[in-house]
């Protein structure tokens, strides 16, 4: 049986008691009255990679707990804004509302697809349904969505513009391929994409034989934003994958590591034969758990 649900009055009375916590401890606490927006966005980033895992690992009462955190980091980079009259957390409120609004014609305003400047409904208010402005899939509402992006007042002047320059770069290269696929650069057929792959692996191991460091590095960034390209094009996440990669090979590795503790012989000192066969005892009990 799932969880009770909370009504609009009880979320809304929520939202208000974090808001008045906030409030409190910027005045009440000498740490929270000393941060800034420099000293917050290290936690920030922090509090988001551990949202990330809670996600990774599906962790329920984890996801929920950590999103607390990074709401609070949301208030509280706003509760900043409102002491310095920049803005504050209703502006946030609004400015994602009209912007999410302005990026779904085919819900709030079908009659003005295609318009430069489609007028937002009065809050709760929808047009009715227009046969032409009907969107049918998930790739045409991610389009619009790109196209729409261009024509925000403050939106981004390029196709690539939205890309953040800090983004890890697996996560950012997956972004570029996505972004140039909404304007029509990708693969007119997703298996002729194993041709480039394939190259691209062919030109990195002749420059790995030339023994050539810069052009090596280059060629194996090629490489890999080929595969990346490859998973994008087969609906494949590949940090996700990535991820679940780096936690297959830490339970084994770490399975490894037991085992040399409870045989009094370190890992250095055993041979990488042994280390292998305790790595494939690892993957059998693994594959007979699944």
């Amino acid at each position: 049986m799932g969880k009770k649900r909370h009504t609009r009055e009880e979320k809304m009375a929520a939202f208000a008691r974090m808001l008045d916590v906030l409030d409190a401890l910027r005045e009440k606490c000498p740490w929270d009255r000393k941060q800034t927006n420099g000293s917050l966005r290290p936690n920030t980033i922090e509090e988001t990679y551990e949202l990330c895992d809670a996600l990774m690992k599906n962790d329920v009462q984890e996801i929920c707990k950590e999103l607390g955190d990074v709401l609070l980091h949301v208030a509280f980079y706003a509760k900043i804004g409102e002491e310095k009259a920049e803005f504050d957390i209703a502006d946030v409120c609004n400015h994602l509302v009209d912007k999410l609004i302005f990026r779904h014609p085919h819900v709030y305003h079908p009659s003005q697809i295609g318009s430069p400047n489609p007028r937002p409904l009065p809050y709760g208010e929808q047009e009715e349904e227009h046969e032409h402005a009907k969107v049918d899939n998930v790739k045409q509402v991610l389009d619009n969505w790109e196209q729409l992006k261009q024509k925000e007042k403050d939106g981004n002047k390029t196709v690539l513009g939205g890309v953040p320059v800090s983004l890890p770069s697996l996560i950012k290269a997956y972004r570029i391929q996505d972004k140039a696929r909404h304007v029509g650069f990708d693969w007119e057929e997703r298996d002729n994409v194993w041709n480039k792959v394939h190259e691209e692996l062919t030109e990195l191991e002749a420059e790995l034989r030339r023994d050539n460091k810069e052009r090596s590095e280059e060629e194996l960034g090629d490489f890999l934003f080929s595969v990346i390209n490859a998973a994008r094009l087969y609906h494949l996440n590949p940090d996700n994958a990535l991820e679940k990669t780096n936690q297959k090979f830490i339970r084994r590795f770490n399975y490894i590591e037991q085992h040399s503790i409870k045989m009094g012989k370190p890992l250095t000192e055993m041979t990488l034969g042994e280390m292998d066969a305790l790595w494939n005892e690892a993957k059998v009990m693994e594959n007979n758990e699944k």
